[in-house]
């Protein structure tokens, strides 16, 4: 592969799609590095509040991963009106389907990370948290694949639901009142475990939509897990700048972040 593609999810499903904001969802569109060794692979997670997903948070991000020498995805997940478990179903069912077609496209599947902004943080921290093992008895060879993730990248994510949680993520992904058992599963850093795949992290102080609570809380909850992280807080920065060209010290983070990746064997 040369060019970015974009593949079906659940090829030959049967689906409905609500509005046009879910056309063509679930999909990942592939942006691949050509190699003749296994390369690593990144699928990243736009945000939007669960209401749509920030183009300057998915392709542009992909070709810097390429630059890299990263093969990249973009996860075209469902938004509102779906709700959850929608979209977390959507993520476990990307990182299945790299690994699956791990040999055909020249990635290992040992070094599958995913990276979110924003709600899409707290989609790719879900699924950084709520993972399984992959179902050995299921007729389709993707779901035996585990959803675990080798490493995680989170973006200004939206982390918790409670007191510094974002209300419109909230509201759109777990409806107007959510059950109290529901709030706590999807409010991430209360699942982190010891198994919690190494973590990258970074935030502006200042964020007005976000607050930078988010990323101490599950930076807290991978300390005290003994979880290997690495966490950037810039002094100021407003939410969604994406690769943050011409943003204060926030430029800094894809470098930083490039190299936690190389310290992590993915680049």
């Amino acid at each position: 592969m040369s060019t970015a593609t974009t593949i079906e999810l659940w090829p030959g499903a049967s689906r409905e799609s609500i509005g046009e904001v879910n056309q063509g969802c679930p999909s990942l569109t592939l942006y691949p590095v050509a190699s003749e060794g296994l390369r690593a692979a990144v699928i990243v997670f736009p945000g939007g509040g669960y209401a749509m997903r920030a183009a300057h948070e998915g392709e542009p991000v992909a070709k810097w991963l390429n630059g890299l020498g990263i093969s990249a995805f973009v996860l075209n997940y469902r938004v509102a009106p779906y709700e959850h478990p929608v979209p977390l179903q959507d993520a476990q069912r990307a990182i299945r389907t790299v690994r699956h077609h791990a040999a055909e496209w020249g990635i290992d599947p040992k070094r599958v990370g995913i990276l979110g902004f924003s709600a899409g943080g707290h989609l790719a921290s879900s699924a950084g948290t709520l993972y399984d093992a992959g179902n050995q008895d299921a007729a389709d060879p993707i779901e035996r694949q585990s959803s675990r993730p080798d490493a995680l990248i989170l973006c200004y994510p939206v982390i918790s639901f409670y007191e510094y949680g974002h209300v419109g993520s909230k509201r759109n992904l777990l409806g107007e009142t959510p059950d109290e058992e529901l709030v706590t599963l999807l409010s991430t850093e209360k699942q982190v475990t010891d198994d919690t795949p190494p973590t990258f992290l970074w935030h502006t102080a200042d964020d007005g939509a976000v607050p930078v609570e988010n990323s101490l809380l599950f930076a807290g909850a991978l300390s005290r897990h003994k979880v290997p992280y690495d966490l950037h807080i810039f002094e100021s920065g407003k939410h969604g700048i994406g690769m943050a060209v011409d943003h204060g010290e926030a430029y800094l983070w894809p470098e930083l972040c490039a190299n936690w990746l190389k310290k992590q064997q993915f680049a």
